[in-house]
């Protein structure tokens, strides 16, 4: 069913947007850091219940949705959310989606995770795709500045507190034009592949630490 669900989302998306890569990225974007705002609030509330309380998995999921947001701000920052309609949808598509992973997340969340992978491989082959069909045009293209500031010239520790396979200050992207900027949002996009499938292990959700803390504990 969720597979379904996310190849008819998919679908449309695709031909609505197949020569608007931009404004397809932003929808993409303001839809994928969802998930991560859900997780959080059902997270939260367990906590204040004093149910279940796992402090780096808070963090963990916060650094993905500061992550994605400035996934989105890089594509606002190229245009894609220049018109109405692009906004309209991505965000009503959003609300619900929000709601959708919300319920799915108190009920199963091994579920609500998968559902969250599917959204982020497919983040990661779009992205991938449009490396591959406009990569010499992207090297023509200085980056934005909301990406050397993020990636570069920015506070890193939240950007290192998502990359489970990598130490801290371990991955730095290069961001010397627009290619450079893609490739980053590209590999991002797996990193959250990877902790997504991570965290439908219960045993595994439970016991995982992100970088700095596992850094501090083999210091």
């Amino acid at each position: 069913m969720i597979k379904v669900l996310i190849g008819s989302l998919v679908f449309l998306i695709d031909r609505f947007y197949k020569d608007r890569p931009y404004p397809r990225f932003y929808v993409l974007e303001t839809v994928a850091r969802v998930p991560y705002f859900a997780y959080l609030s059902v997270l939260h509330f367990y906590e204040t219940l004093g149910s279940w309380r796992k402090a780096d998995l808070l963090k963990i999921h916060f650094a993905e949705s500061w992550n994605e947001l400035h996934h989105l701000l890089i594509m606002e920052s190229l245009g894609g959310s220049e018109y109405w309609i692009d906004r309209f949808v991505s965000r009503h598509v959003a609300i619900l989606y929000y709601w959708i992973t919300v319920v799915m997340y108190l009920v199963t969340p091994k579920t609500a995770y998968y559902f969250a992978e599917l959204v982020e491989r497919h983040a990661f082959h779009s992205y991938d795709e449009f490396l591959k069909s406009k990569g010499e045009e992207l090297k023509k293209l200085p980056a934005p500045e909301v990406a050397i500031s993020y990636y570069r010239d920015g506070d890193l520790y939240m950007f290192d507190e998502f990359q489970m396979t990598h130490l801290p200050a371990e991955r730095r992207p290069k961001v010397d034009n627009l290619y450079d900027v893609f490739v980053a949002i590209r590999e991002d996009e797996m990193e959250h592949v990877k902790t997504l499938v991570a965290c439908q292990e219960p045993e595994e959700r439970i016991a995982l630490d992100s970088p700095h803390t596992q850094a501090l504990e083999s210091a």
